[in-house]
């Protein structure tokens, strides 16, 4: 019946790479995630994760997370400290 479904929608991919002063850690695979608001998540969760991991290493609490999309664009810079005290549930909204 009819042509091709376009219901099927290609989710974009972020990466999600640790800058630790001058230092860059790159994120080579990436992941496919629906938006920014879910890479905001994603990113939280796996700051929280590497504190509870090392967190003896006081360098992390400098850290941060730049979320790039497949263009190498930054859409999201997450410094870790932040995940300390965001509070869960949705990312702040950007007007």
């Amino acid at each position: 019946m009819g042509g091709p479904s376009n219901t099927l929608k290609i989710m974009p991919r972020y990466f999600f790479n640790t800058r630790v002063g001058n230092d860059l850690i790159p994120d080579t695979e990436g992941e496919e995630l629906r938006d920014p608001d879910h890479a905001w998540e994603v990113a939280r969760a796996m700051i929280r994760q590497l504190l509870q991991e090392r967190g003896e290493q006081p360098n992390l609490l400098v850290a941060r997370l730049e979320v790039t999309d497949e263009a190498g664009e930054v859409v999201l810079e997450f410094p870790f400290s932040e995940a300390i005290i965001a509070p869960e549930g949705d990312p702040p909204t950007r007007h």
